[in-house]
Order: structure tokens, then sequence, then C-alpha cells
């Protein structure tokens, strides 16, 4: 049986595994990790905190506006607050690794609106991959 889920594997461009350290890294607070001798330069891997779970980062193309999505649990209301507003002020700041998207703190997420939603939002990372973030 399915006892939980050990990675998840988001595509970037080709050369931007240094804009994924500042995105994923920075931005998002996980946690870098080694990777493979022989994949250094091809992938960038990060800790979601102690769970074991991680995140991926291998170079390929994404569809654009694609609707696929990890969705990325918060352990409470403030910390979900905080992470939207460090997401949108690196939105606001700019730069290579800035989001391509983001919803802005105290404004409606982008997603699907309904009571069956927990409090959640959206933002699309540098390379356009969609991401949600959920209590």
């Amino acid at each position: 049986m399915i006892s939980g889920l050990a990675h998840v594997n988001m595509l970037v461009p080709r050369g931007t595994l240094d804009l994924a350290d500042d995105f994923y890294g920075c931005t998002l607070g996980l946690k870098s990790r080694p990777v493979p001798a022989h994949m250094v330069g091809n992938l960038a891997w990060f800790d979601i905190g102690d769970s074991g779970q991680q995140v991926h980062i291998a170079f390929g193309p994404n569809e654009e506006r694609s609707s696929r999505h990890p969705c990325f649990k918060l352990e409470s209301p403030e910390k979900l607050l905080e992470l939207r507003q460090r997401i949108w002020d690196h939105y606001e700041r700019g730069g290579k690794a800035a989001p391509r998207e983001a919803d802005r703190p105290g404004k409606i997420n982008s997603g699907d609106q309904g009571v069956e939603y927990p409090e959640r939002f959206f933002a699309r990372d540098y390379a356009g991959n969609r991401l949600e973030f959920s209590l």
C-alpha cells in the first residue's frame, strides 16, 4: 500500500539550477541536499522539512499554462500567509529566479473557489511550474 510521497519532479530549462536554489531554497525555504555524484550539474534536490519527502529539479520543457501541480502543505495559517508574502515579495522584486505568477496577499487566490477548498494560494515558479500551497 502507498504510505506517502517520496518526491515530485519539477522541470526547468537547462542551465537554471542556480535559479532553483534561489527560488526553492531561499524563497520557499526548502533545504538543498546532495544529488548522486554522476548527476551533479543536472539535478537539484530539496528536502521538505524532516518529512523524508523531496522536490527534485531536472531539465526539461514545460507546457505553458499547465494546470498540473504539486500542493505543499503548511503547518498553520500564519506560516501560509508568511510564505505567500515571501513569494509575492520575490515576484515584485523580479529577477531571473522570480516566480512568473503569484497570488497577491489579501486577494482571492487564483484557483477554483468554493467551500470545499481549504485556505490556499498559487504561484508559478521561474520555469512556469504551477505550485499550490495549502493548510
